[in-house]
């Protein structure tokens, strides 16, 4: 996949607003030619890789797992999707290798690692999106948020970040003028 690579990353319980915020993004960053990098987990992952599918746009998702452990089981389908739309599927472990719980953050620097930034659309105070996070400041790559309701605990890590190292964006457009990336 020749193009350039963002990470789209956050809870697996959106809200509504975090479901809609994260299909938008994913489809302006897919129709501007972005690559969009998530981790196939369910919630924010799974509708990433959604949106991308839907736009006929290469995807790529990231395994905490081998490439022949589809997991979560229900994403089977999402899984033939990304193949068929030109995307593609990255693993560290070996075949046969089951999702164990240390897996995951390992997978998240993987995540961060082969993108220019990551996105972090919504996350609670203890959230795997924060690891990824984390690993992004640590690899010297761009790290954004979307600001979210300061009521809801699934958008107080999201707003962590934004007080101390992320971007704010509201929208797609925000990631290409910070790129002085031209979007047509």
């Amino acid at each position: 996949l020749n193009s350039d690579c963002i990470a789209v990353v956050g809870t697996r319980t959106p809200t509504r607003y975090g479901q809609k915020v994260c299909d938008s993004f994913t489809r302006d960053f897919a129709r501007a030619g972005l690559t969009v990098v998530s981790g196939f987990a369910r919630g924010v992952d799974s509708i990433a890789h959604k949106a991308c599918v839907m736009t006929d746009s290469p995807t790529i998702a990231v395994f905490a797992c081998g490439l022949d452990v589809c997991y979560p089981a229900e994403h089977k389908g999402l899984l033939e999707s990304i193949l068929s739309s030109g995307g593609l599927l990255v693993s560290e472990y070996p075949l046969g290798t089951k999702p164990l719980q240390y897996h995951f953050p390992e997978r998240n620097r993987i995540i961060s690692g082969i993108s220019q930034g990551t996105v972090v659309v919504e996350a609670p105070k203890r959230s795997g999106s924060l690891i990824t996070a984390n690993y992004a400041i640590d690899q010297d790559r761009d790290l954004f948020a979307v600001p979210g309701d300061i009521n809801r605990a699934r958008s107080e890590g999201t707003n962590n970040l934004l007080k101390e190292y992320a971007v704010p964006v509201t929208s797609g457009r925000d990631i290409f003028e910070y790129y002085s990336f031209v979007y047509s």
